[in-house]
């Protein structure tokens, strides 16, 4: 009997459902933790912060993704990718524990910062393998696969994460974050024997799927 999806595509899956429902554990609190962590009770100087700190990160990450996805491009296999991928996510586990010692908007700025650059290794590390072994004829339903764990992620850790902060306070729930951060990059390292070596060459039989992901 066939497998219905193939290792690759079910271990990249199984990952990112496990980075965002860490990180969804943290978008619904993160504003609060600025208001009573960094702006001391301030609500005008709480929303400047956090207004800031998506500016730092989506713009960082803008600047430097389009230029790493060249990088990975030039060079043949998939080792390099792989690896930015893995190091990538290790490195996003990391931000958490920053929150823990920040007590200034910019100790939340440069971390934003990090947190885009290592996701700027990873996404497009991460979509260019999920897209050369995605199984041909199973596009649709692969992708439609890597949709829905990314919202039962998101929709799973918004409902605990105020929870969790509210019971057992924001140092917890960053640790917790870090934590389902570094269970997702260690999931990657299964399929580490399995992406193609530099020279070796890619699958020709698998088509790009034209989709957003």
């Amino acid at each position: 009997m066939p497998k219905l999806i193939n290792k690759i595509v079910k271990v990249l899956i199984t990952s990112d459902f496990f980075l965002n429902l860490g990180w969804g554990l943290l978008s619904p609190i993160f504003a609060l933790f600025v208001l009573q962590k960094i702006t001391i009770g301030d609500p005008t100087k709480a929303a400047e912060v956090a207004g800031f700190a998506a500016l730092f990160y989506w713009i960082s990450k803008s600047f430097v993704e389009i230029p790493i996805g060249r990088f990975l491009d030039k060079h043949d296999g998939e080792k390099d990718d792989f690896w930015f991928m893995v190091v990538g996510t290790f490195i996003t586990a990391i931000v958490p524990i920053g929150y823990l010692f920040s007590t200034q908007p910019w100790h939340i700025y440069i971390l934003q910062i990090i947190h885009a650059i290592a996701m700027a290794m990873t996404l497009p590390s991460w979509l260019a393998i999920f897209t050369r072994h995605i199984d041909k004829g199973k596009e649709a339903f692969e992708w439609s696969l890597e949709t829905t764990s990314i919202g039962a992620g998101a929709g799973i850790a918004g409902g605990v994460g105020g929870i969790m902060a509210s019971i057992f306070g924001f140092r917890v729930l960053f640790v917790f974050v870090s934590l389902l951060t570094t269970i997702s990059a260690f999931i990657l390292l299964f399929v580490k024997k399995n992406v193609s070596k530099r020279g070796e060459g890619i699958s020709a039989s698998y088509e790009k799927p034209v989709v957003e992901p």
